[in-house]
């Protein structure tokens, strides 16, 4: 069984990351820094792909280059740890998910980027 979540557009789950750190006090450029350190995607890329209707699944599966630490994104999101998640396509999104959460509770970048 497929996830309703892989179907879903990627420009249309993007607002929600935005809105969620935006409530909190955080930004879009932060959200984007986010998104394009785990996908490889530079700016120029990443607003290319939210121009289109591309699904989260392409929008995983088509990313230039997922970066190597992302194994370092561990933890609870959702009640799901994230790490223990056996689907790779949505472990991806968990991980995606954990990081815009953590931005939301005020963690600083480079910690949220494991640097």
């Amino acid at each position: 069984m497929t996830h309703r979540i892989y179907g879903t557009s990627f420009n249309g789950l993007y607002p929600a990351y935005v809105a969620k750190a935006e409530r909190k006090g955080r930004t879009k450029a932060e959200v984007d820094a986010i998104v394009c350190w785990l996908t490889g995607h530079t700016q120029q890329s990443l607003d290319a792909a939210l121009a289109t209707s591309m699904t989260v699944a392409d929008f995983f599966g088509q990313a230039p280059e997922m970066n190597a630490s992302r194994n370092l994104v561990t933890g609870v999101v959702c009640g799901v740890r994230v790490e223990a998640v056996e689907e790779p396509l949505m472990r991806e999104i968990r991980r995606l998910d954990k990081m815009i959460d953590e931005l939301a509770k005020g963690r600083a970048m480079d910690k949220i980027l494991r640097g």
